[in-house]
């Protein structure tokens, strides 16, 4: 549901390809929300029936075509009430490993380290991005006085996904060295 929204968000800043939009997803709102290509165009598809979006052709050298989508007007009115309507519930986290941990059980006390160490690079590789790459990039776009406001508010969401990684990780130490010490 909230894929919509976010393609209806993107797609305010300037009219975009269902290729865009997933490399912009994938640079700005990877830590709190992404979407598989194959959901990206469905929606598309969606909100153009819903003439939510509008969409066209643009012809490309050496390259094939492609449909570059541009919100509507209703587009921009349903966009900004579900953004004016305020969040009253939290909603419920799905964490794999999480589950994978509860049950682990009857696993050898190596094997769940070792997916918890993978893991743990896998989360530090996240954090690092959140400090480079996605830090420079709301960096480069807030450098434009019309993108100040967004790029204050997307700095908030990059902040957010670097202190979640942060804790992961202390996390994950904590339950690594605790694991550890199961020989003992």
């Amino acid at each position: 549901m909230s894929l919509k929204y976010a393609l209806l968000g993107f797609l305010t800043y300037q009219p975009q390809s269902g290729y865009d939009l997933k490399q912009l997803m994938d640079l700005s709102t990877s830590n709190f929300w992404h979407a598989k290509q194959s959901q990206i165009y469905t929606t598309l598809k969606k909100l153009e029936i819903e003439e939510q979006v509008i969409s066209h052709i643009e012809p490309q050298e050496n390259r094939p075509n492609r449909r570059v989508y541009e919100i509507t007007e209703t587009g921009e009115t349903v966009l900004g009430e579900w953004l004016a309507q305020p969040l009253m519930v939290i909603e419920p986290r799905k964490e794999t490993l999480l589950l994978k941990l509860f049950f682990s059980a009857r696993l050898k006390p190596e094997a769940i380290l070792t997916t918890l160490r993978l893991q743990k690079n896998l989360h530090q590789a996240d954090l690092e991005k959140y400090q480079t790459t996605t830090k420079e990039v709301i960096r480069q776009f807030g450098a434009s006085a019309d993108m100040a406001a967004d790029a204050r508010l997307w700095e908030t969401t990059r902040r957010y996904g670097e202190l979640y990684e942060e804790m992961y990780i202390r996390w994950l130490d904590e339950t690594i060295k605790d694991m550890e010490g199961w020989g003992e």
